[in-house]
């Protein structure tokens, strides 16, 4: 569903009650039932697919290509970019490529509109090319189609398990804030963000025990959207431009970059380092700090889960060119 989309589920919800989310018998008032009707006459729905961003980046590098894929619901498809370079996945690549000095090739599996519960198809296409690399954007149709937090993490977790199995490193952009979203006022847009933060925390906990490693999107594009909406926006003033898309890459690049650098733990932590916690601990941080890095971390002598919580900084790089299809690059032999 495209965020115009998940907007109207939101609104929809809270107007008509029920759907077992907490405390809705609080809000379903004339003030909230007011806020509905506004938000929905003033959104827009979607009207064509986002553009494709599959292809090779960095051709000019020597080496084997690394192989990267996207899956998961609008942000990983770039709905709202206008060219296929301007995709969040494009940014990702072109940006990998740039730092690894090495070719990258994207092939996005994610589709407008998926709930976690959509993973299982997109994740069984991309183990066919052995990817290196996953980068999975979910959890906003989870929350505005009101899906239980227990049943959107199992289907996450699966897919984690399914790609990690597969000899791929996994990295996940948790669910954004919805309580962003500007249509959406108090008391709604509190508690669409309540939602989120809890959903994002819990996809934390489950996706470093599978042995991925999670990059807390929550309200990052919000502040930057606040300032600059003419540019950070979409036609549709609701799903990101390309200029928005670069952000949220700008917080996953360094995190798959590591996966890929430094695929396990090179050492144990110690329980005083500080940026060590309890996995637990480290989740709830993570949700209510945007861009926030979260992975797996083993301490010697201690049984229990802990994790590295960091803020990783992306030296920013010129968007890219669109890339090139498959096939029509000589392949460069592979590198040592």
């Amino acid at each position: 569903m495209s965020r115009a989309g998940q907007v109207r589920r939101v609104v929809t919800a809270v107007a008509l009650g029920g759907g077992g989310i907490g405390a809705l018998g609080l809000l379903i008032t004339g003030v909230v039932v007011g806020q509905a009707a506004l938000a929905r006459r003033t959104i827009p729905r979607a009207v064509a697919p986002p553009p494709r961003c599959d292809g090779r980046y960095g051709a000019q590098h020597p080496g084997r290509p690394i192989r990267l894929v996207l899956l998961g619901d609008s942000t990983a498809a770039g709905y709202g970019a206008d060219a296929p370079r301007n995709t969040v996945g494009a940014l990702i690549a072109a940006g990998l490529s740039e730092q690894l000095r090495r070719p990258v090739d994207l092939h996005c599996f994610a589709v407008v509109g998926a709930e976690s519960k959509h993973l299982q198809p997109q994740v069984e296409s991309a183990i066919e090319g052995q990817p290196d690399v996953a980068v999975i954007c979910i959890g906003g149709n989870d929350v505005t189609h009101r899906v239980k937090l227990p049943l959107a993490v199992r289907h996450l977790t699966n897919a984690v398990r399914a790609l990690r199995a597969s000899g791929a490193q996994v990295i996940v952009g948790t669910c954004p804030d919805l309580g962003t979203i500007r249509p959406i006022q108090p008391p709604l847009r509190w508690l669409a963000g309540h939602w989120s933060r809890q959903l994002a925390a819990a996809q934390t906990v489950a996706v470093v025990e599978a042995g991925g490693r999670t990059v807390s999107l929550g309200d990052l594009l919000g502040p930057a959207f606040d300032a600059e909406p003419d540019r950070m926006f979409a036609w549709d003033r609701f799903h990101p431009s390309g200029d928005g898309y670069a952000v949220a890459a700008a917080a996953l690049l360094p995190t798959v970059m590591a996966a890929l650098r430094e695929p396990e733990p090179t050492r144990a932590a110690r329980r005083a380092d500080a940026d060590v916690r309890s996995l637990t601990s480290a989740a709830v941080a993570a949700s209510k700090s945007a861009g926030t890095e979260v992975s797996p971390a083993r301490i010697a002598g201690l049984a229990g889960r802990f994790a590295h919580l960091r803020q990783r900084v992306w030296r920013r790089t010129e968007h890219p060119t669109d890339p090139r299809p498959e096939g029509t690059v000589k392949e460069s032999k592979e590198a040592a």
